[in-house]
């Protein structure tokens, strides 16, 4: 468990700190931000984000990075922890007018050295096509608006695909396009595909193909966050409206739902495996929800602010025996995966082989950061995963003696669930029960576009925006009760009431509560980003400095070259 001191300690910028497979140093010579590195002025600006490609260079520097901060984007050659980051000389930087750059991803199914299709939203909703290496901009999708006029919160290729990417808006809407269309010169028109409570799925009316596929109008308020799952057949969707909602994506069945404790969900990840998933929001929680029996299994308690940013650490995290498919059920778990995802393939055959050097297995390893600017890192050990007992919880859960999964895994849903927990589960939130039709079969063969996915929402529920002064950190245990009954109060027409005891949100004496292994403050300003990579992990904040972070042993060139610049922080 992370120490909290007091006065000068607790406000000290961390450059270094220990867990235990050994000590993270912060490596200011990879530190990448602006060329004149000036503090960015966050005041009212976007979050700083941060994407990542491989483009199979064979001098071996093959990563690239994409950051924005304010109005500019920046894209990169990475060196990472090997050399120091050369901000004179960035492949491409491009400043926008008018409109502010908000997310990015870039297409690593098609990316090489000296091609990448790169992706990225505006604050205004655009969404632009562009090349990096060869300064190009191919496309420009949404140009005039006409689509959705509210910013883009969230954008990604399709897995497998070379020319399909969904969007996500703060209207609440969700965009498929197909970068070989167009949008067209008026607003669309849609005809009704697909209803269900609190939601409706469009598909694009005209004669030609154009510009979106598919609309969806999801719940109350803005999606945040999207993450596809490992195999790519699930998706997984944080609301403001604060509900986790997962998808089976080509049928656009709904496989379950996850409330949060209070306030809107903001970011979401799935473990490398695909059995669980794990969120963060204004609850100032990080909640893991298991994929297999559509319920939350514990939460995490350690930042003083919402949680912005949840990330798996796939090189720590520990599973012997898996060979099966990173999502659905036990029996989906046998078959063969994808070989589509050489990535998850390639992720999946490294945490079968790591095990911590004590003895005691680490099953996953899982990371967040957030407005209080904090990073937290966390372990997830069987001892939650699948108890024998169920009682509440309230340790660090590296101190708990564990082993790894067996051969088969092992199915929680035989375990005793903690009170509300122990309703039976429908049969209708598994995907596998049947195998309903493509929405892709039944609607949109006419349009001649290619199979691809889409989603389904559960009904949403509203509730008012959470405040930072009711942060359920500065809450002790013994106050739970009152805990509920402010979020019932606060309410407005009483949802809260109606999930909070329920599997879509149990009340936090029901569930175990996990303890941080490491928190600490490494940031002047809020922490917007959180990615795990093979010889380091990369945090950056809203001045937008993106610092790497080498993992124990992993130096390298970068720490013999320059000594005397090695961080002098303490470990503690």
């Amino acid at each position: 468990m992370a120490a909290e001191g007091g006065g000068k300690e607790a406000n000290e910028i961390k450059t270094q700190f220990s867990t235990r497979e050994g000590v993270y140093k912060l490596l200011p010579n990879s530190e990448y931000s602006r060329p004149n590195r000036v503090p960015f002025n966050s005041q009212g600006s976007n979050p700083v984000k941060v994407s990542f490609v491989n483009v199979n260079d064979q001098s071996g520097n093959g990563e690239r990075i994409c950051f924005n901060v304010g109005r500019e984007l920046y894209f990169y050659i990475y060196k990472g922890v090997k050399k120091a980051a050369d901000l004179s000389k960035p492949i491409d930087k491009r400043i926008y007018k008018g409109t502010l750059p908000t997310c990015h991803d870039s297409n690593a199914l098609t990316a090489t050295a000296e091609s990448v299709s790169l992706l990225v939203g505006f604050s205004a909703g655009q969404v632009q096509l562009i090349d990096p290496i060869k300064k190009e901009t191919s496309k420009l999708f949404n140009e005039d608006r006409l689509i959705d006029k509210s910013a883009v919160t969230c954008l990604k290729w399709i897995p497998g695909s070379e020319n399909l990417f969904l969007v996500s808006h703060s209207s609440g809407c969700l965009y498929l396009y197909n970068v070989e269309h167009t949008c067209g010169t008026t607003s669309p028109h849609y005809q009704l595909l697909k209803q269900g409570e609190s939601y409706t799925v469009h598909t694009g009316k005209s004669k030609s193909a154009r510009n979106p596929l598919l609309r969806w109008t999801v719940g109350e308020g803005a999606v945040n966050e999207f993450a596809f799952s490992p195999d790519g057949k699930f998706l997984a969707c944080a609301g403001q409206d604060g509900f986790l909602r997962v998808f089976c994506f080509d049928s656009a069945e709904l496989h379950g739902t996850m409330k949060s404790y209070f306030g809107g969900l903001l970011c979401v990840c799935w473990s490398p495996d695909g059995r669980y998933i794990v969120t963060g929001g204004e609850d100032d929680l990080v909640t893991v929800w298991s994929f297999s029996d559509s319920r939350v299994i514990a939460r995490g308690r350690g930042h003083k602010s919402w949680v912005s940013v949840v990330a798996f650490d796939h090189c720590i995290t520990s599973v012997q025996d898996c060979d099966a498919e990173f999502s659905g059920s036990d029996e989906d778990f046998q078959m063969q995966f994808n070989g589509n995802r050489e990535r998850a393939n390639s992720a999946q055959s490294r945490i079968s082989k790591r095990n911590s050097t004590d003895g005691r297995s680490v099953t996953y390893r899982f990371g967040s950061v957030g407005q209080d600017t904090q990073m937290c890192l966390w372990d997830l050990t069987e001892d939650i995963l699948f108890p024998l007992t169920r009682t509440r919880t309230q340790t660090n859960v590296t101190n708990a003696e564990t082993t790894t999964l067996g051969a088969n895994g092992n199915n929680s849903a035989n375990s005793p669930l903690p009170r509300s927990n122990s309703l039976p589960q429908s049969s209708g939130n598994s995907p596998n029960t049947h195998k309903p039709q493509s929405i892709v079969d039944s609607a949109l063969i006419a349009t001649g576009v290619s199979k691809f996915a889409t989603l389904a929402l559960h009904e949403a529920r509203k509730e008012k925006e959470h405040k930072r002064n009711h942060s359920i950190s500065y809450i002790s245990n013994k106050s739970s009760d009152k805990l509920n009954q402010l979020i019932s109060s606060r309410g407005g027409k009483s949802d809260g009431c109606k999930t909070l005891g329920t599997m879509q949100c149990p009340r936090m004496e029901e569930i175990p509560l996990l303890e941080p292994l490491v928190c600490k403050k490494i940031s002047h300003e809020r922490l917007t980003v959180l990615i795990f990579l093979e010889d380091c992990l990369v945090t950056a904040c809203q001045e937008g400095f993106v610092c790497t972070w080498a993992r124990p042993g992993k130096l390298g060139l970068l720490s013999s070259q320059n000594p005397t610049n090695s961080p002098s922080g303490t470990v503690v």
